[in-house]
């Protein structure tokens, strides 16, 4: 009788077969994400408990009577251990309840729901510029290394290192829409389309570049389009200055191996050589570096939001910071912490489908 196919579990060698490999990586890297994620919350929560801003007072105000103090402190069980506090905090946050805004009395889920939307169309257009620009830009600096083309990519990414962002949005604002009136001032729209939206476009995405193409509203579109391009091209350029560097870096790397040289001697076109052979080894790195760069951007537009009038997540966060509303503030980091380590996971599949050595 012929003995039974063991192909499925093993291999040849003994070794596990490439489904239950992928099934025991899926399984680990579910299992970081889960402890990363803990710990931001308890992070958020230590915080939440160390800083000088009592959440009862901020509630109640500071003419509440003792009774009403007791009460309250004792329905947010602020009056439990503190692991206890800490068990109700995670599982609430794992039911979507993230707290209710001191502000607004609204709960913060459905706020953040409203905000993010708009830091995500802004962030997107923004790393989009970065790639198409920023890519070209490096392999074109390091296959003239010492050339004026790589002193220009390099001098422009300095100054974008160096400054300052609030600056710039603020320069731009005065030169191209004070000035030469080229794009739209702060916010999202002009004050008469502002009245409009709600009444014309429906809310499909929440995103107004694509909800008013969907809904044939192309003067809206326009007029939208001229309000992000400008704090869009600042996020852009932000991010172009750090993915043209590294991919400068990768690239001149790449081009000092022996394949290259082979294939350069074999006759094989310089543009091939280049965009071909090396941009596909340059590629797995480089996904990692558009992703920590549009994390980045998607976390970190507060600055450029602030001065846009831009109504997004991080200018959430700021105002609820400016008027002690905690509860918004630690629920506007996690959901950026969640959003890092869901574009983190994202990267590390992108990197295991574009290298198979790291599969």
């Amino acid at each position: 009788m012929a003995p039974p196919d063991t192909t499925q579990s093993s291999d040849a060698a003994g070794q596990p077969s490439a489904a239950l490999r992928f099934a025991r990586q899926s399984a680990n890297t579910l299992f970081s994400l889960f402890i990363t994620f803990i710990g931001l919350l308890a992070v958020t929560f230590f915080i939440s408990r160390v800083i000088p801003i009592d959440p009862v007072t901020a509630i109640l105000g500071e003419r509440a009577t003792g009774e009403q103090i007791a009460a309250l402190t004792q329905k947010l069980g602020l009056n439990d251990p503190l692991w206890q506090q800490f068990g109700i905090y995670v599982w609430d946050v794992f039911h979507g309840d993230l707290g209710q805004s001191v502000r607004t009395r609204d709960p913060i889920l459905s706020e953040i729901g409203r905000y993010f939307p708009a830091t995500l169309e802004l962030s997107t257009l923004g790393i989009l510029i970065g790639v198409i620009v920023g890519i070209p830009a490096g392999v074109l600096g390091a296959t003239k290394p010492g050339s004026w083309r790589d002193l220009l990519v390099r001098l422009v990414g300095l100054m974008g290192y160096s400054m300052p962002v609030f600056w710039l949005g603020l320069m731009g604002l005065l030169l191209f829409y004070g000035e030469l009136g080229w794009v739209g001032g702060p916010g999202r729209l002009d004050s008469m389309y502002e009245m409009m939206l709600d009444m014309t476009v429906p809310p499909v995405t929440h995103m107004i570049l694509i909800d008013t193409a969907l809904a044939g509203e192309w003067d809206m579109f326009w007029n939208a389009l001229s309000h992000i391009i400008l704090p869009a091209s600042l996020l852009g350029y932000l991010s172009m200055a750090y993915i043209s560097r590294m991919t400068r870096s990768f690239m001149m790397n790449e081009l000092g191996q022996e394949y290259i040289t082979t294939a350069r001697v074999k006759g094989m076109p310089e543009r091939r050589v280049v965009w071909v052979h090396a941009m596909r080894n340059v590629a797995v790195p480089l996904i990692t570096v558009v992703a920590l760069s549009y994390a980045y951007l998607l976390e970190g537009a507060v600055l450029t939001e602030t001065i846009f009038a831009w109504p997004g997540l991080g200018r959430y966060i700021t105002d609820a910071l400016l008027v002690a509303d905690m509860p918004a503030v630690l629920g506007g980091t996690i959901v950026v912490g969640a959003v890092y380590i869901g574009i983190n996971m994202l990267s590390d599949f992108l990197y295991r489908l574009a290298d198979p050595r790291a599969r």
